[in-house]
């Protein structure tokens, strides 16, 4: 039975064609009409030769504008077009992008985010060191809806490329790879199948999935770019629902399943933590637009967490409330003040 969400990893076949390249780019689109132009470039810019590079927009059925024409227009010919024949979801969507792949290595590059000169050099030199590796990243930005580099700064995980140490047990406290950083192994799917179960980390899942199975190459070079805070992405309208919290706490179950027994319950627990001080966060972010939906993340914030720490951080949320709601208090007064 097709379902959106699939309960279990979806099976990825084998490729066998001739016309084998070594790069798929696979870049999955809907609704990000608006950020596609600069993906489309940020790739194009640095791709390479047709034979050696697969280039292909696979578009979940978008409203937003004329997707075909765009990629027609910025591609010319060197990006191909495949139209899904009904809206199949996120996770549906991810999964047709790696069966229509031809390459040995799969980069899952989001229609709104974009890569930095140098990322497939980069990467391809790590697979070439580490042949072993089931996937390679590098470091990555975060950008907002101006493609402007917001100030958030990640620390390196390595301090030279490499293969992380360990790496299962980092990923499995807190995501540390956004999308556009990574680049998979095509045998790496087709042996641990493609994303499922939730529709908001599912990407954190998947990376800690292969990392309990295969060792991990990284570069600490910032080559990729992801954007965020943007109202058209999935991440946005699972804060304003806060299907965010059921998603991460289900994920937080399905990767102690990849953690050595021993090891478990103190991730767990970490993972917990952690995860209730980014929702206390969010809703902090959420409170002046949309104040149900910040409530929402205090509330799924308490629910993960139970203890002194998000109490800590919750009355913290509150307290900043009161003093934004005076603020604006203030400034209704003020502005009736002046029309009389």
């Amino acid at each position: 039975m097709y379902k959106r969400t699939p309960d279990y990893p979806p099976h990825i076949e084998s490729y066998f064609g001739t016309d084998r390249p070594l790069w798929s780019v696979m870049i999955p689109v809907y609704n990000c009409f608006n950020y596609l132009e600069e993906a489309l470039e940020s790739v194009l810019k640095q791709a390479l030769e047709i034979e050696l590079m697969q280039i292909e927009v696979i578009d979940d059925c978008s409203t937003d504008g004329n997707v075909e024409k765009l990629v027609n227009d910025i591609g010319k010919g060197r990006v191909a077009y495949y139209r899904q024949k009904a809206n199949s979801g996120s996770l549906r969507n991810f999964e047709s992008c790696i069966n229509r792949s031809k390459g040995e290595y799969i980069h899952l590059l989001h229609g709104d985010d974009r890569i930095e000169t140098g990322f497939y050099e980069t990467i391809g030199t790590l697979f070439q060191d580490y042949p072993e590796a089931g996937a390679a990243f590098t470091n990555f930005n975060y950008i907002d809806h101006k493609s402007d580099i917001v100030s958030v700064k990640n620390e390196s995980i390595l301090g030279t490329q490499g293969l992380i140490p360990n790496f299962v047990n980092k990923i499995a406290f807190r995501q540390l790879i956004q999308p556009p950083a990574i680049v998979v192994r095509r045998t790496t799917y087709e042996k641990l199948g493609s994303f499922y179960a939730v529709h908001y980390g599912e990407d954190w899942e998947m990376w800690t999935r292969i990392a309990s199975k295969f060792p991990i190459a990284y570069s600490p070079q910032y080559l990729a770019s992801y954007r965020f805070n943007h109202d058209t992405g999935l991440s946005h309208e699972s804060f304003r629902t806060g299907q965010n919290v059921t998603d991460v706490m289900k994920v937080i179950n399905i990767i102690q399943n990849y953690l050595p027994e021993h090891k478990r319950s103190k991730i767990k627990k970490a993972s917990l933590v952690y995860y209730a001080k980014y929702c206390v966060k969010v809703a902090n972010g959420l409170l002046l637009n949309n104040k149900k939906a910040a409530f929402l993340q205090i509330k799924g914030a308490w629910n993960m967490n139970k203890d002194f720490t998000t109490l800590y951080w919750i009355i913290r949320f509150y307290g900043m409330y009161i003093i934004r709601y005076k603020q604006i208090e203030n400034i209704i007064r003020g502005r009736k003040k002046e029309h009389n």
